[in-house]
């Protein structure tokens, strides 16, 4: 049966990478529909994203691959079916709306599983969609013990991704382990600058004249995970910390829906905690 699928390679750079991954495909009888790839000279490390169509023994695929292509190669072959996403979501509906609607209109092409909340506020919002809202109360729990009903919640769904659609509280790091670089998360702030609570009271205190949001892949460091997409405004002296957050909230779910559809459409390279989006 014809299928089509995304081959994703990293490796060590070397001459001809190109031309032996496309020839590889061609010996399987793989028509390319799209290619993209990228060096970084400084890491001296090779990326290349490669659609594919055609009949698929994915065994021998990688083993020719990984046997023709450098020591180290990382080749992965990726389905493209519609991916499945759990979203956590506390009290604030900017995020979660904005996915909801582009979801239901077709500008993200995605099965939203569930919605999964320590409080109940957004519930009547999500259930207006026919998804499923689930309360999982943090009240009376230790930090472990919460992120482990959500574990356990969230497998029942078995998502590609979980998305922190402003979610506000820091994971354990074994849940974070339990789904490493599947969890993506809006930080209403330009990272590098302005880490953890309050960015934009940071912000203005500083007297900022850009503000911003950053998508990325959590790890167990606050905000310092690999980045995926950002975006800024400008602002001015005019703006009160409540003004900025009030501006930001357009950027946080521009952002988060952007980076969530390059996840999506498997566009990512995680290498060294950064990201290579071809």
């Amino acid at each position: 049966m014809i299928e089509k699928k995304i081959l994703l390679t990293d490796c060590p750079d070397d001459k001809g990478l190109i031309a032996k991954i496309t020839n590889i495909c061609y010996k399987h009888q793989l028509n390319i529909l799209h290619n993209n790839e990228f060096v970084d000279f400084e890491t001296k490390h090779f990326f290349m994203r490669t659609e594919l169509e055609g009949i698929f023994n994915e065994t021998t695929l990688l083993e020719d691959l990984k046997y023709s292509l450098p020591q180290g190669t990382n080749c992965r072959l990726i389905s493209t079916q519609r991916k499945r996403i759990v979203i956590l979501v506390t009290k604030e509906a900017h995020c979660l709306g904005d996915i909801l609607m582009k979801n239901y209109y077709g500008a993200l092409d995605v099965d939203i599983a569930a919605v999964i909340g320590n409080h109940q506020n957004l519930q009547e919002l999500v259930e207006r969609f026919d998804i499923p809202f689930h309360c999982i109360s943090h009240e009376g729990l230790t930090r472990v013990e919460h992120d482990q009903r959500l574990a356990e919640k969230i497998d029942e769904y078995a998502p590609d991704y979980i998305v922190l659609a402003k979610y506000m509280r820091v994971l354990n790091p074994e849940f974070v382990e339990r789904y490493p670089n599947r969890v993506i998360n809006i930080h209403h702030s330009f990272l590098p600058a302005f880490i953890g609570a309050k960015p934009y009271q940071q912000a203005y205190e500083r007297g900022v004249k850009i503000i911003g949001a950053t998508a990325h892949f959590i790890n167990n460091e606050l905000d310092q995970g690999p980045i995926i997409m950002q975006n800024v405004i400008h602002v001015d002296h005019t703006y009160s910390a409540d003004a900025m957050m009030r501006a930001g909230r357009d950027v946080e779910k521009t952002v988060l829906s952007r980076a969530l559809d390059l996840a999506l459409h498997d566009k990512i390279f995680v290498y060294k905690n950064k990201t290579v989006v071809l």
